[in-house]
């Protein structure tokens, strides 16, 4: 897979509701992050579901590399 786009080098924080499903965006070139609008379309990137279990405030990955996508592990302090 093609390395995706750093959208930003935070994470980002969303209010999730327990039951919903959420698509974050893998290619990094979403208008709406940290989740998708179809900007990947054409591309080998496809947005990951995830459905929140709880309702609460997590913090979404916002360079696109964390090896606990969609959620942030931190891996933005680290990258160039």
């Amino acid at each position: 897979m093609p390395t995706p786009v750093i959208a930003t080098r935070t994470p980002l924080p969303v209010e999730v509701e327990a039951g919903k499903a959420y698509y974050w965006c893998t290619c990094g070139q979403s208008s709406k992050q940290p989740f998708c609008d179809g900007s990947h379309r054409g591309s080998e990137f496809t947005p990951l579901k995830y459905e929140a279990t709880a309702t609460a405030r997590l913090w979404f990955c916002g360079c696109k590399h964390s090896a606990k996508a969609p959620l942030c592990d931190g891996t933005h302090k680290t990258l160039l």
